[in-house]
């Protein structure tokens, strides 16, 4: 049996897709979490050979998760589902090793076969996402500059970001006006739209 956790905020998909799950007969859903964090916590209690994440939980994203499981329990396999993903969301998946990334929009059978595949040492990523994320221009902004960008999304002013990042008030400044620069916006919270848009952020 290939004992599966699963991870989704939103109770109605978690329970629908456990049922789905359990109309497998190699596969056993030994665990649920509704955030990030009881995701993470789920895995190291319950040690499934795969994790069956949401790309967009509270608490930690699935991304998170993921490079949170690949650290703790890397012979745990992880495949991101998502709703809407982006390009740049299967390259931030991938880099934090997860091993699968499939819409949710996908076949009934899909997802079973692709823990089957994972479970084996395999990669499974949705062709069209792939095809989607050669085209996918790179990031032109340093981390540095991604980090503050970051933070000035969720509203702190340069001397908290500054505290922060422990970079002078100047220094975030620098980076912020080279963020709206580099992104070609007209201020920070163009910059900040554009960057999320694109999965940068």
């Amino acid at each position: 049996m290939i004992r599966v956790l699963l991870a989704d905020d939103e109770e109605l998909v978690r329970v629908a897709v456990a049922a789905l799950l359990a109309l497998e007969p190699d596969l056993e859903v030994v665990a649920q979490a509704a955030d990030g964090p009881a995701a993470v916590t789920a895995a190291l209690a319950h040690r499934p050979d795969v994790a069956v994440v949401d790309l967009e939980m509270p608490g930690l994203t699935g991304i998170q998760v993921a490079a949170e499981l690949t650290r703790a329990r890397p012979e745990c396999a992880v495949v991101l589902l998502t709703g809407h993903g982006r390009p740049a969301h299967l390259r931030q998946a991938l880099t934090a090793g997860a091993r699968g990334f499939l819409p949710k929009g996908s076949p009934g059978g899909a997802l079973a076969d692709v823990i089957r595949r994972v479970h084996a040492g395999g990669r499974y990523v949705d062709p069209s996402l792939a095809a989607d994320a050669l085209t996918l221009p790179e990031c032109p902004l340093t981390p540095r500059e991604l980090e503050t960008l970051r933070l000035a999304e969720l509203g702190a002013p340069v001397a908290v970001i500054a505290r922060r990042t422990h970079l002078a008030a100047g220094t975030v400044r620098n980076h912020l006006a080279a963020s709206v620069q580099k992104l070609g916006a007209a201020d920070r919270a163009e910059a900040v739209r554009i960057a999320r848009e694109a999965g940068w952020l």
